[in-house]
């Protein structure tokens, strides 16, 4: 937000630089971006040639840039476009000066004029900016012989000045502007580019701002002035107000404004709104405009006559409803707009005016014929303009701005009579008598206590209860003491056009917020806590889901954050039956970001498809929340689970020899055996399962204890063709492999504690056996048994070698074990490991019918 100083200097005293200003507002909280100097002088380079802050603009010469005053517009003898000005500017004789300017050339050979016009003189010499180039390019006045009349000198442009882009004509000053006077004092200024956050919403404009300023400098904030002379007939009778939807639009006042006279504003209305960014357009518009500048409220002005029009010669009704199916409105802006259903409207008995706080209407908007103006300010709720806003894409909207970020609704009144007497004296209207005011949700008035003690608390500092009182004050906050208290405390009433303070513990802290801010944040020292601290406790979800990611990125995956947000579309490419509903958003952030996600699958497949594209190897994982909707409860269920994709390559491509050669099922069950030995889980176990995302006889299930925690294997072709393909990849991929994981099912089952044995300082003993069994016996229950019979002299069994051949006969297989021996307190001998040997092929034998191959 751009803010001029000079307009500040309305309402508060200035008694600091602007980069001191600058740098209290900064460390405040209302950080300035960049100042810059319109005419006005710049501060001197600092020794080392830094700058706190973005500086930019020009000092207008104060010698040779001055006020002054045109007697005559005079023909040029040799050129019909141009003119010559008789010229006073204050010195010892008047001055020819040569110019183009369209806006003044009407007036040629008029004679001298009756009344002379202020405008902005540069002498020769001055630097000014090129008028004629693009951009801000700097140059000197010099002489110089024009269709056969010297020129040394000009009256100026904006653009010329660096006031703004314009240049079409020059400045016709206001009437009081003293002629001989420098033009730096007279409209020089400075420009602050405010950054304006969330919580300070509510300095959106430049009262906010000079408000911030009193504070921090222990100056007195001027008053608003808000008295209209109302000499009008009485508006009663003339308008009638219906709120449809009193939640989404909680108050509408309106005045009424007769005989008004459509002109050009004055220039000094016109060069603030230009400095502040806004094109001047007429004087009406103007100061509607000028006012949301200068209050934060936003206002929209009605051609009254057109709303009678609409009502057939009666009294007009103004309603604020929701739209009727398949309404549309010709906004200001000459578009077409299609109505969305949560758009508030502001309307009559002949359809839509205006989108309620964003934009106003094409058929009443006020013109250069207008007579009577119906001014209208009310309070409309920010989540719901926020949303049309986004819907509209009108996020250009000065007023949408404002109303999306909160405007109190106290803000109305003050905004309507501000605009209504400025349109008295500047317009030449009569305001009508009376206010027409319908508020049917008036905000609760925040009551909060607070003492040196809250504080200290807080802050870590006493700060004396006089100094809490003077600086809420100066933030317009109301003090009153409370008796009967062990510590002197004060009772704060927190001021209308503040909607981001609570109430009780919350308040305090959203005062003592601002208390610290404009102490001065850089004035309290470090200090110890003093407070008791909260007791620790072992939090063992965050514990085993941190550990978890540990274990993945330790095998070699890459942790993902996605979205949430989905559309049931996405995720019913997984083939998956899901009949429960989902939770949607009122206001999604995007067409395909509607809802929230049932399956982190989905997310990491999408993830996949984008980066497939540029690389040839993937292997993340996410471990994130679901939102399952509840019957009983408004809020969903929050399961969290763990889903791991791999597809391309076994080993990335490097320098040395890499194994190029596609993942498979049993990389997939490597990374997901890594995790369950990881987090020490009881009794693992994989079992063969058919699941529709997955492609048949690929697929396994992940058992703890008999129960099942998840599902892995070879995603379904067609599945994973759909993912790829809605993201854009339509080359040849390889098999995608796949994880989904129950989290909080793991988490349930993760061991307090697990035993750890201390390494054995004797030495292993390391054989290979080979076991035929038929193919129906899964290598698991094999492991299982050898390390059941093994007991406590078989240290680990690992399988390194599966064989089918006719050596050992159709329907058979050969399993090769590593089996390793140890004790912790003797070296074994041959006798004890062919006991344990003999023990584990009998045990096999008559188990599952194995033969010791060899």
């Amino acid at each position: 937000m751009k803010v001029p100083l000079s307009w500040i200097k309305d309402f508060v005293k200035i008694t600091l630089s602007p980069e001191e200003i600058a740098r209290k507002l900064t460390f405040a909280g209302l950080e300035v971006e960049e100042i810059e100097y319109i005419g006005a002088a710049m501060p001197a380079p600092s020794k080392d040639g830094k700058q706190e802050f973005k500086v930019s603009g020009f000092s207008w010469d104060r010698e040779k840039i001055v006020v002054a005053q045109i007697l005559e517009v005079m023909p040029h003898p040799n050129a019909d476009r141009l003119t010559l000005l008789r010229l006073d500017w204050g010195g010892a004789k008047e001055e020819t000066v040569l110019t183009g300017a369209p806006n003044i050339f009407d007036l040629k050979g008029t004679g001298a004029l009756a009344k002379p016009i202020k405008v902005a003189y540069a002498k020769e010499g001055a630097t000014l900016y090129d008028g004629h180039q693009e951009g801000q390019v700097l140059m000197t006045l010099k002489r110089a012989k024009i269709r056969g009349v010297e020129s040394y000198s000009m009256v100026c442009s904006e653009k010329e000045l660096g006031i703004s882009e314009e240049h079409e004509g020059i400045i016709i000053l206001d009437d009081d502007a003293p002629v001989g006077m420098s033009l730096a004092d007279t409209i020089g200024d400075v420009i602050f580019t405010v950054k304006i956050n969330p919580n300070m919403a509510r300095n959106a404009n430049v009262y906010g701002v000079a408000r911030e300023i009193a504070a921090l400098t222990n100056q007195k904030l001027k008053a608003m002035p808000l008295d209209v002379i109302q000499n009008g007939a009485t508006l009663k009778g003339r308008l009638n107000i219906e709120i449809k939807e009193s939640e989404l639009n909680p108050r509408f006042t309106a005045m009424l404004i007769r005989d008004v006279k459509i002109a050009p504003s004055p220039y000094w209305m016109q060069r603030r709104l230009r400095l502040a960014g806004m094109r001047p357009i007429n004087n009406i518009v103007d100061i509607t405009n000028y006012v949301m500048l200068e209050t934060g409220q936003p206002l929209h002005a009605f051609d009254y006559d057109v709303l009678v029009k609409r009502a057939n010669g009666k009294t007009p009704t103004i309603i604020t409803r929701l739209p009727k199916k398949d309404e549309r409105l010709l906004t200001l802006d000459n578009m077409d707009r299609k109505l969305d259903p949560f758009t508030i409207l502001v309307t009559d008995t002949a359809g839509a005016l205006s989108i309620g706080g964003v934009m106003g209407g094409g058929e009443s908007e006020v013109s250069k014929e207008s007579k009577n103006i119906l001014l209208e300010a009310a309070a409309w709720n920010f989540i719901n303009i926020r949303r049309t806003v986004k819907a509209q894409s009108l996020e250009s909207s000065q007023a949408g701005y404002r109303f999306s970020r909160g405007v109190h609704p106290a803000m109305a009144e003050r905004g309507c009579k501000r605009a209504a007497e400025m349109m008295r004296t500047l317009a030449r209207g009569v305001v009508a008598k009376g206010f027409v005011d319908v508020y049917p949700r008036k905000p609760k008035t925040i009551k909060v206590d607070i003492g040196e003690a809250d504080v200290k608390r807080l802050l870590g500092i006493r700060i004396p209860l006089t100094r809490i009182v003077k600086i809420l004050e100066s933030l317009e906050f109301m003090c009153e003491p409370i008796r009967n208290k062990r510590e002197a405390e004060v009772r704060v009433t927190v001021p209308d056009h503040r909607m981001d303070v609570g109430e009780g513990v919350i308040g305090q802290a959203d005062l003592i917020e601002d208390i610290a801010r404009v102490y001065g944040y850089e004035n309290i020292p470090e200090t110890q806590i003093t407070d008791t601290t909260p007791p620790q406790r072992t939090n063992t979800e965050l514990e085993v889901e941190n550990r978890a990611k540990d274990i993945l990125v330790s095998v070699g995956l890459q942790e993902i954050v996605s979205y949430r947000l989905t559309t049931p579309e996405r995720e019913a490419m997984l083939k998956m039956k899901d009949d429960r509903g989902y939770v949607t958003l009122q206001n999604p952030i995007a067409s395909d970001r509607t809802v929230m996600r049932h399956s982190v699958l989905s997310s990491v497949f999408e993830s996949v498809a984008s980066n497939v594209r540029f690389t040839d190897r993937v292997a993340i994982f996410e471990a994130g929340k679901v939102y399952m909707p509840h019957e009983k409860n408004p809020l969903p269920d929050e399961p969290r689970r763990i889903a791991i994709a791999l597809t391309g390559p076994r080993d990335p491509e490097g320098w040395q020899k890499a194994d190029r050669s596609a993942m498979d099922f049993y990389d997939l069950k490597g990374v997901v055996m890594a995790l369950a030995d990881g987090l020490h889980l009881p009794n693992v176990s994989v079992s063969p399962i058919e699941h529709p995302t997955f492609r048949p006889g690929r697929t396994a299930q992940l058992l703890i204890n008999g129960d099942a925690v998840g599902v892995f294997g070879e995603v379904h072709p067609l599945v994973s063709q759909s993912f790829l393909k809605a993201g854009g990849y339509t080359g040849e991929a390889a098999s995608l492999l796949a994880a989904d994981l129950d989290l909080e099912m793991i988490t349930a089952r993760v061991p307090f504690g697990h035993p750890s044995l201390s390494i054995s300082r004797f030495p292993p003993v390391v054989e290979d056996i080979a076991l035929i069994v038929d193919e129906s016996v899964a290598a698991a229950q094999v492991q299982a048994l050898i390390l059941e019979s093994g007991g406590a002299v078989l240290a680990s069994v690992n399988l390194f070698d599966l064989y089918r051949g006719d050596q050992i006969g159709s329907g058979k297989k050969s399993l090769a074990y590593r089996l390793t021996y140890q004790l912790e307190d003797r070296t074994l001998t041959d006798t004890d490991v062919a006991k344990v040997r003999e023990k584990i092929v009998k045990r096999a034998r008559d188990m599952v019918g194995a033969v010791l191959r060899g």
